[in-house]
């Protein structure tokens, strides 16, 4: 194997610590020697071991004059685990190749010393890929005030996502629907807009094989304040947090009440923009957004969506179903372009990511 196709190894790995690692970055990592994989590891478990000293152990005294791969420089600083380079210099790591530097000053730092110390370093093979698996946490470390937003659609071939009575259970199939749970898992909160928390009654939460380590927030955007007492979201808000947010007008009203009694927290703000920046101070660093059409509509207007998961069914629901969505005319010349960065079948449905050119 050479060191691209290691890389692409790496990258896999490092997909494993989804939903469990956050906010750390998801990093993977392997020994090289020669062409002869001796030994590779990702981060599996926030606070526990990283990649590197893994991937490290597992090749033993094969690690002395070997080339190590890993999907993002190695942190040159003490955490709640030892500086990676520190065991990469012990081992006698003859060569280091990483995807990206890592964006947080704090754990930048240690291809420099890998350097100093000797060791042979490049940066930059697959960056792209590298950045892409860990955008939220590079959005986080570049300063941003708002959460790293991801919109998940289903929709039909024509782009609906409900048929024209408002159906909407299910566009997608179930292979579609079990790959969301998964998703979620690696998301600090789940939104939705107050039509389809009032019409769906979700729960929002993950259901499947992967146990986030933390359970994801869910998120209503309800200017009106129209969320029922009585519905899913409320009814299990001490066990999942629940984030309301509502126009300022709403601000000590009775219903804020009621809601802030029965557990949820409500939040005001005056614009979609506003809530973001909000739930930002709250500490919600990436957020996936589910519906409905209002919301997404909002939300790609102001231009802050930096990702779209769409699922596209093979099914069409004609002139009369919900568009996804309701955005204003543009010219052909004036519309950006986004990059496609994934295309998957899920079962009969099929998987389009779309990111940020």
């Amino acid at each position: 194997m050479d060191e691209h196709g290691a890389m692409e190894r790496a990258l896999q790995l490092a997909r494993r610590g989804w939903g469990r690692v956050h906010p750390n970055p998801m990093v993977g990592a392997l020994v090289l020697q020669g062409e002869r994989v001796v030994g590779e590891g990702w981060h599996a478990e926030f606070g526990e071991r990283h990649a590197e000293p893994i991937a490290l152990e597992a090749a033993g005294e094969a690690a002395r004059g070997a080339t190590l791969v890993v999907t993002l420089e190695p942190c040159n600083h003490q955490g709640k685990q030892p500086p990676c380079t520190d065991a990469i210099i012990e081992a006698g790591i003859q060569r280091v190749v990483a995807a990206m530097a890592d964006p947080t000053p704090a754990a930048a730092g240690g291809l420099d010393r890998l350097r100093s110390a000797g060791v042979d370093v490049s940066a930059g093979l697959l960056e792209a890929e590298a950045a892409r698996l860990n955008a939220a946490f590079v959005h986080a470390a570049s300063g941003a005030r708002r959460p790293w937003v991801a919109v998940k659609l289903a929709t039909s071939v024509d782009g609906a996502i409900a048929d024209g009575s408002g159906a909407s259970q299910w566009v997608s199939g179930a292979e579609a629907r079990a790959w969301v749970h998964w998703l979620r898992a690696g998301f600090d909160a789940i939104a939705v807009g107050s039509a389809t928390a009032l019409k769906d009654d979700p729960s929002l939460t993950v259901r499947g094989p992967l146990a986030p380590r933390v359970a994801p927030q869910r998120v209503v955007f309800d200017r009106k304040l129209r969320l029922p007492l009585d519905g899913a979201l409320v009814a299990s808000a001490g066990k999942v947090p629940v984030v309301v947010v509502a126009a300022p007008e709403q601000q000590g009203t009775s219903k804020a009440g009621e809601l802030t009694a029965a557990g949820v927290s409500v939040v005001y703000a005056g614009s979609t923009a506003e809530g973001l920046e909000e739930l930002h101070r709250q500490g919600v660093r990436s957020l996936l957004v589910e519906g409905g059409a209002g919301l997404s509509s909002s939300l790609a207007s102001d231009d802050l969506v930096d990702r779209y998961y769409w699922i596209q069914s093979p099914l069409f629901l004609g002139a009369d179903a919900l568009a996804a969505w309701s955005l204003p005319a543009v010219s052909l010349q004036a519309s950006p372009r986004w990059h496609v960065v994934q295309r998957a079948p899920l079962g009969d449905d099929t998987l389009l990511v779309l990111d940020r050119t």
